[in-house]
């Protein structure tokens, strides 16, 4: 291979054969529009392949997916124009295309280990945030060139963990094309941006996501990141979870919303008949100061430390029997390692065909007799 024509056919054939890891673009000739980088690699949407393309530029990242031979297109017209260098990763070789000043064509061609490249190849493949997505540069979590900040590789970790669990959650109700969220509590969105991108970029789906932050700073630095990243049924709010009155809602999402926020969110979600439920609850204050100074029989919770543990699983275990109650089906789970965090559980909701509601109440009040409770915050709400 010598010339820049059978470097274009190479391409157009690793494509066709589907053995295309990854395309870069790098040393842009003109500097003047600050596009640095272009990252292409393979995606499969509604069943269809396509060619993701990455724009990265010095403030804003922007990404579109193309039919394979509109990209093809794209990528010759990038090599004869715009870039002079380019990095061709397959399954097993690499091909470097380095253009001079001059237009003198240099290729090079190098064979990747079977063990390394087979490795990288299953990684890129698995991982539900790959990491030249532009929302994770957007965001601090990768540099211009999509490595990995070090000191955000527990974020990066935890993205990854979170998009597992929800792959499993919403593709287990059955698919559907058109998908109303609303993340409640969504903070800086590491979580909100991820679970947007790989529902609506990688798998291809009509989705609307809402976060609801109180703190106006953060929601204009989400509100920004996602017009720079083109999601545009992204959107983030300065709202009270209670005040939030939207019942177009499939999926909501309450992640460390603190105290009884948290049964705020829970509330909003069963007025709306929320499909699925998925709320990582964080403080516990409301039980815990209801049965202070009342006499406990349990042994367990004479020390204060046991006791405050042992109140947050009570709450928690009401919480998820009156979703019962009110027609769902709960699971409690660990969310993350708790080496990373103590407050790593998960607790969801889902839809049940067969409820069994009285059984929850019955239970519901055996749990507030044994431990001298008059109410949960959740169920005055509901």
């Amino acid at each position: 291979m010598n010339s820049l024509e059978e470097y274009i056919e190479k391409i157009s054939e690793v494509t066709d054969s589907e053995d295309l890891v990854k395309i870069t673009f790098s040393k842009p000739i003109y500097k003047s529009n600050g596009l640095q980088n272009i990252f292409v690699r393979p995606v499969v949407l509604k069943g269809a392949l396509k060619l993701s393309f990455n724009y990265r530029y010095k403030t804003k990242d922007i990404t579109k997916n193309n039919e394979v031979n509109a990209g093809l297109v794209e990528i010759e017209s990038l090599l004869r124009e715009k870039f002079k260098n380019a990095t061709l990763i397959t399954s097993d070789k690499t091909y470097q295309l380095m253009q001079s000043k001059k237009g003198k064509v240099t290729i090079s061609e190098s064979s990747n280990s079977t063990s390394e490249v087979q490795s990288s190849h299953d990684k890129e493949k698995n991982k539900r945030a790959p990491l030249d997505a532009p929302y994770l540069h957007e965001l601090g979590i990768t540099d211009a060139s999509g490595v990995l900040i070090p000191k955000m590789a527990d974020k990066y970790r935890q993205i990854n963990k979170y998009l597992e669990i929800m792959d499993h959650l919403i593709f287990s109700q059955g698919k559907k094309e058109i998908l109303s969220l609303v993340d409640m509590g969504s903070g800086k969105g590491y979580l909100t941006f991820a679970l947007y991108d790989f529902l609506w970029r990688l798998k291809g789906l009509s989705v609307k996501i809402t976060g609801i932050e109180l703190r106006q700073e953060l929601v204009d630095f989400c509100n920004q990141k996602a017009q720079q990243c083109g999601f545009e049924g992204l959107q983030f709010v300065n709202q009270r979870i209670e005040e939030y009155q939207d019942q177009d809602i499939d999926i909501l999402i309450a992640l460390h919303a603190c105290d009884t926020a948290t049964d705020d969110a829970l509330a909003k979600a069963i007025m709306a008949k929320a499909q699925l439920i998925v709320c990582a609850p964080c403080c516990h204050k409301q039980v815990r100061q209801q049965v202070k100074g009342k006499k406990q029989t349990n042994p367990l919770l004479k020390y204060g430390i046991f006791q405050e543990r042992h109140f947050e699983m009570v709450t928690d275990t009401l919480r998820a029997l009156i979703l019962e109650q009110h027609g769902y089906e709960s699971k409690v789970f660990e969310f993350v390692s708790n080496e990373h965090t103590r407050k790593n559980i998960m607790l969801v909701g889902s839809k049940s065909e067969k409820p069994n509601q009285q059984e929850a109440k019955e239970k519901i009040d055996a749990l507030k007799k044994e431990y001298l409770i008059d109410y949960q915050y959740l169920e005055r709400l509901v």
